[in-house]
């Protein structure tokens, strides 16, 4: 979140900078926004443009799409605007270098002016800002091969006073279930050996082991 404030700040400072460098003096005290857009790509003349038919319109169009960049949080947008920027001062450069023979900066405003400075400026501005950027966050979703939490194996019982918190206590959980197989009680007698066959069944002598 920082870092898209931080650079959707100087993205915005960049597309500022940008539109008003034609306004400035470019060459020789000539303004930006005196040289027409066609002049870039047939030849730099003397000819006056008009404002919006001058350099300023792809400033003017880099700036739109920086606002689009800013409000959708778009690094590929803000960077294509400071592309743009710098594309067009440079193509511009090149024009003015050919119609003069060489470019030149001088302090008595000869020579490359600030307007110049202010579109470079702006385009790295731009560049700079689209890197600070972090984009669109990601949504976080769960993973899909997450197995699921296992159930209790004996459901806890009701009113079992645990408190609200969902989980019973140790001792509160039924014990296992009653076996359905017949118990044998010491007083009850145990039948025949398994290998005695049940009719000759032999009989039992008295305690003091005399026979009737």
């Amino acid at each position: 979140m920082i870092r898209n404030v931080i650079g959707s700040v100087l993205a915005l400072a960049g597309a500022t900078a940008a539109v008003w460098s034609p306004f400035r003096a470019w060459y020789d005290g000539r303004h930006g926004s005196d040289y027409r857009i066609d002049d870039l790509f047939t030849g730099i003349t003397d000819a006056q443009a008009e404002v919006i038919g001058s350099i300023l319109l792809p400033f003017a169009f880099a700036a739109l799409v920086t606002v689009l960049g800013v409000v959708l949080r778009s690094r590929t947008l803000v960077a294509l605007a400071g592309l743009i920027v710098l594309g067009f001062t440079i193509l511009w450069m090149v024009r003015v270098g050919q119609a003069e023979g060489g470019l030149t900066v001088g302090g008595d405003g000869t020579g490359l002016g600030d307007g110049v400075a202010n579109a470079v400026g702006g385009g790295i501005l731009l560049l700079l800002g689209a890197v600070v950027m972090s984009g669109r966050g990601r949504t976080r979703t769960a993973r899909l091969d997450t197995p699921p939490r296992p159930a209790p194996a004996y459901p806890p019982p009701e009113g079992d006073g645990t408190g609200g918190r969902g989980h019973p206590a140790p001792d509160t959980y039924p014990g296992p279930p009653p076996s359905s197989a017949p118990t044998r009680t010491m007083e009850e007698p145990y039948g025949p050996p398994p290998w005695e066959p049940e009719g000759e069944r032999r009989d039992e002598g008295p305690p003091s082991g005399r026979r009737p």
